[in-house]
């Protein structure tokens, strides 16, 4: 599927999310890799064999603390 050089990671690989973008719609919540994987703004992927990985921010992401 990757035309680049050097060629994007695969979808089943690691580190799928650091393919490049092919297609962004900030404005539907998603973007399209390369490799064929769908992101979603709230981190989870559809992988093109349909898998689903769950979305995955980081724990205490987001929250404000009082100094």
């Amino acid at each position: 599927m990757c035309q680049h050089q050097s060629p994007c990671p695969s979808a089943d690989s690691a580190d799928r999310e650091s393919a490049r973008l092919v297609a962004h719609h900030p404005e539907q919540g998603w973007s399209l890799l390369c490799n064929g994987v769908v992101l979603f703004e709230d981190t989870g992927e559809l992988l093109p064999d349909g898998q689903v990985i769950a979305p995955h921010r980081p724990v205490g992401a987001g929250l404000i603390t009082a100094a």
